[in-house]
């Protein structure tokens, strides 16, 4: 079985080459705006046809659209994915018409020995085709012309790239060994970039210490050889810095924050990743919040571990007897802080060093592979009523809940239907208290566990 075929999208900035990858692939992926320099990093996906797609960022862009250093970064990521990819779509921009960097990036890629498909974007109505005619001076044989936001020419452009790569092995596109997906999510710039530049040994994603760099959620597949000589498989989710609603400045940092949100709801096991130096932010909790809605399962990472504990050598702070007592009570305040999902594993890493970095890859699998256990429902119930019978839940109008069976309906996560007196009667206290309780006495470690309530409704009066 041989590789799957790849395609690189390339251009100057804002000529549609992020729609296309869209239409391409029938999903709404890559980040569409008006702004140019929104794409930064490869994003790759499968297109209809099982083909490996790869949105690359503006060739050309000016210091005045980015800075400096994220242009060359950006440029680089470019090259990576040439180098990569069986065939070239090479797209430009037929409303703007033929500009000196497109004959510029022409020029860079008629030295390459790819295939080459030169595409004239934003030709919106067949009567617009002719304004195509003068991209005729770039030299290429034939070219096609389109419209990415309207599907028109498309086809076409489908048709060639089948000619010319082929049709894709039906058994490429079978699934191995089952990947897990992990996500790194945190605030701007906390190193979720450069923890997946760590794992995957090579500068693929763009680190800058800018805040905002990576804009879209990009995906990267990893097999990790472990030091017991396993191969352990995974999907990584890098994704823009996620911010509070009120300080999304524009249109773009609120797809990069709906993006964000749609890795979480796509992952396995979510990534949190804090900054040693800040501690636990109003963003992180808001972050942890998400994560339990979602329902997906937590690891809480620890960056810039290494920084933390030099500032503690140089100034050793008062109240702590070592290293391990700070790092101890570390600990206690980011669970006291992120209560809203019990008994998640906490891991003091360091993107720079490597510090901790296979234990990550290992807690993040233990929590995987735990996630599919169903519990038994006899010792389910005996659990139950033992943290009732320890703290009874407070009553209400002199009567308190209770619950007469219990029953786990799902994974993925633990679902546990309750049959109790009143389904109102369950304060959100209550619920973590044996939320809490049943992740410890059954090692739910990192796992979200939600309550169905079956029972009577409380009945109100309506006035007329």
């Amino acid at each position: 079985m041989g590789p799957v075929p790849s395609i690189a999208i390339v251009g100057r900035p804002n000529v549609g080459k992020s729609r296309l990858f869209n239409r391409l692939t029938g999903r709404r992926i890559s980040i569409v705006h008006d702004r140019p320099g929104v794409t930064r990093d490869v994003v790759t996906a499968e297109s209809a046809d099982g083909y490996v797609l790869m949105d690359t960022g503006g060739l050309g862009l000016r210091e005045s659209m980015t800075p400096v250093e994220i242009q060359d970064a950006t440029e680089a990521q470019v090259d990576f994915a040439i180098e990569a990819a069986d065939l070239i779509l090479f797209v430009t921009d037929g409303r703007e018409g033929l500009a000196p960097l497109d004959e510029m990036v022409a020029e860079k890629l008629r030295r390459l020995d790819k295939q080459l498909v030169l595409v004239v974007n934003k030709i919106d109505f067949p009567e617009e085709v002719g304004r195509a005619d003068e991209f005729a001076r770039l030299g290429f044989d034939d070219f096609h012309r389109l419209s990415a936001e309207h599907g028109f020419g498309v086809e076409d452009l489908l048709a060639d790239i089948r000619k010319r790569l082929g049709p894709v092995a039906p058994e490429s596109n079978v699934r191995g060994e089952r990947r897990i997906r992990m996500a790194f999510v945190g605030r701007p710039n906390v190193g979720k970039s450069s923890l997946c530049n760590r794992l995957l040994d090579a500068e693929r994603l763009i680190v800058s210490d800018v805040p905002g760099t990576t804009r879209e959620t990009t995906m990267r597949e990893l097999d990790y050889q472990a030091e017991q000589d396993e191969t352990w498989r995974f999907c990584l989710f890098d994704t823009a810095g996620l911010r509070q609603r009120k300080k999304i400045a524009d249109s773009l940092e609120y797809f990069s924050s709906l993006r964000t949100e749609e890795a979480i709801n796509r992952t396995d096991v979510a990534l949190l990743v804090l900054d040693a130096r800040e501690g636990v932010s109003k963003q992180d909790k808001v972050m942890a919040g998400l994560i339990a809605e979602s329902g997906k399962a937590l690891v809480v990472l620890v960056n810039k571990w290494d920084v933390a504990v030099q500032g503690f050598r140089r100034d050793p702070l008062s109240g702590y007897k070592n290293e391990s007592h700070f790092r101890k009570e570390y600990e206690k305040a980011i669970r006291k802080e992120l209560f809203v999902l019990p008994g998640f594993p906490i891991l003091f890493v360091s993107a720079k060093t490597g510090l901790a970095i296979e234990d990550m890859l290992s807690a993040v699998r233990e929590v995987d592979q735990g996630l599919d256990r169903f519990l038994p429902t006899p010792e389910l119930n005996r659990a139950i009523i033992g943290m009732m019978e320890n703290r009874p839940p407070a009553a209400r109008k002199g009567k308190r809940f209770k619950i007469f069976y219990a029953v786990q309906t799902n994974t993925r996560p633990f679902t546990i239907r309750l049959f109790c007196n009143r389904i109102d009667r369950l304060e959100d206290g209550y619920q973590r208290y044996l939320a809490n309780g049943l992740t410890t006495r059954f090692d739910l470690l990192g796992a979200p566990l939600r309550f169905i309530l079956s029972g009577k409704e409380a009945r109100y009066s309506k006035k007329n």
